[in-house]
């Protein structure tokens, strides 16, 4: 009788403590445990994260282990963001999976944050086609990859700046949005006029990305503004941000599309979890002939499901890491 690959994954790459168990390819818990800690300082504090994932990591693996029925012991190996993200973060996780594998005699996988995202597709059905081409968007990266096969990726363009999810959650403080402010400005959206007004769409050669340009183009626009303007137009102003981030994200991808001729197209990352982004995406699809996916909600903001299911091809092909290896704070594709 085969054996079962029972793999534990932990992601500590910024702000989210997560741990998920596979089993031969299928997720069977994933459990993420958030820090509200950085709600106050609007925007996450690289210290209190790191103090933060010492404090949830033990418990998070617990209850990832009991959910999926799964001792310790059984495991066939342990997977680990490696890179890229916040160095404090990324060292609790790896150092507390070294530790974990290495008592246990079990080889450890070192993961790539970026592209788990994009492999998150194949936890579920429908699972996207080889080859497809992907654009992966948070708040640290904005990046279009061609997809070729699970281990070869290759990035056709990438932020010169800012990454889309940033920009989002920076005009939300602007706007007097609390941290995180993506979601919070995506659904006040939904309520409000999209051509309101219009803000700078930036245009950069090849099939890369810049939003510097935006965020200033709504700060002066906004200083030019009598008090309590935001006040009295948030609604229309959140809808005309979110409308002209998709608009430059959507511009990017059907050029890249149409370059390569490919039209089986994927959306990932946290901002792949924006409805306006879904739905302008889905539309474009169904106009252009695309064949389109989007991940589950669950698995567009970072959670372990998407290090597991990575993890998982890679423990296939035997890609281990030594018990020694170091993460990484920035790490190619």
């Amino acid at each position: 009788m085969q054996k079962n690959v029972n793999i534990l994954a932990i992601e500590s790459s910024c702000d989210d403590t997560s741990a998920a168990v596979i089993v031969n390819g299928e997720i069977k818990s994933n459990i993420v445990a958030n820090q509200k800690v950085h709600e106050q300082y609007g925007g996450v504090v690289p210290e209190l994260a790191s103090r933060a994932h010492q404090k949830n990591i033990i418990p998070v693996v617990a209850v990832a282990l009991k959910e999926a029925g799964i001792s310790k012991h059984n495991l066939s190996a342990i997977a680990v963001t490696k890179g890229p993200g916040l160095l404090g973060s990324l060292l609790v996780g790896t150092t507390f999976s070294k530790t974990m594998a290495f008592a246990l005699n079990i080889p450890i996988i070192g993961v790539h944050h970026m592209q788990a995202h994009v492999l998150a597709h194949f936890i579920d059905e429908p699972k996207p086609t080889f080859p497809f081409i992907c654009l992966t968007v948070s708040g640290g990266h904005t990046q279009l990859v061609l997809v070729k096969a699970v281990n070869n990726m290759k990035v056709l363009g990438e932020t010169l700046d800012d990454a889309a999810g940033e920009a989002f959650d920076k005009i939300a403080k602007t706007f007097g949005l609390s941290y995180p402010g993506g979601p919070q400005l995506d659904k006040l959206a939904q309520k409000g006029n999209p051509r309101a007004f219009k803000f700078a769409e930036p245009s950069v050669p090849n099939l890369d990305f810049s939003f510097s340009g935006l965020k200033t183009s709504v700060l002066y626009f906004l200083k030019k503004q009598k008090a309590g303007f935001i006040e009295q137009n948030l609604i229309d102003l959140c809808a005309s941000v979110q409308y002209t981030i998709v608009k430059v994200l959507m511009k990017e991808l059907i050029k890249a599309v149409k370059k390569y001729n490919i039209t089986n197209v994927a959306i990932a990352g946290g901002v792949s979890a924006n409805s306006e982004f879904r739905k302008i995406f889905e539309a474009t699809g169904k106009e252009k002939g695309w064949k389109t996916y989007i991940p589950k909600f669950e698995y567009c903001t970072d959670n372990a499901a998407m290090i597991a299911i990575s993890a998982h091809h890679q423990y296939l092909i035997n890609d281990f890491e030594n018990y020694n290896f170091i993460p990484l704070a920035r790490w190619e594709l």
